[in-house]
């Protein structure tokens, strides 16, 4: 395989398992920001509390599904590494496989600047509903 070929897989390996890394990271905040949002440390005087509490779980929900898709790809994409590097006289540049990492690449690009669109969104509302005083006992 040539150098340059084979420092393109290095590096596409490279940047899937960052993409993995960061769904992993994304997984463990969105159980935080689950235990948040059904928890009980909002002002429940809130004016449509409810409502906008299930709206951020429906969207959490659906961004948790996106992810596991997405982390499911990743992993099928980063199998396929495997068979390139064993078929040493396939062009990387013109392969499939480039093509399908670039679109992968656009795929986890948009799914990040969702999350955290609706992370930040998340928590500016938790933020200014939280209960400002310790309940009595």
């Amino acid at each position: 395989m040539a150098k340059i070929q084979e420092k393109k897989i290095q590096e596409s390996h490279s940047e899937l398992q960052q993409w993995q890394s960061n769904i992993d990271f994304i997984q463990d905040e969105m159980q935080f920001i689950n235990k948040l949002l059904h928890s009980y440390v909002f002002e429940p005087r809130t004016p449509n509390l409810f409502e906008r509490l299930e709206q951020f779980k429906k969207r959490l929900l659906a961004s948790k599904e996106n992810q596991e898709s997405l982390r499911l790809e990743i992993t099928n994409h980063e199998n396929e590494i495997g068979g390139i590097m064993e078929c040493s006289s396939l062009p990387i540049s013109d392969s499939e496989y480039c093509k399908k990492h670039e679109a992968l690449k656009e795929k986890m690009l948009r799914y990040l600047e969702d999350y955290h669109t609706l992370k930040s969104a998340i928590y500016a509302y938790a933020g200014s509903i939280l209960k400002q005083r310790k309940p009595a006992s």
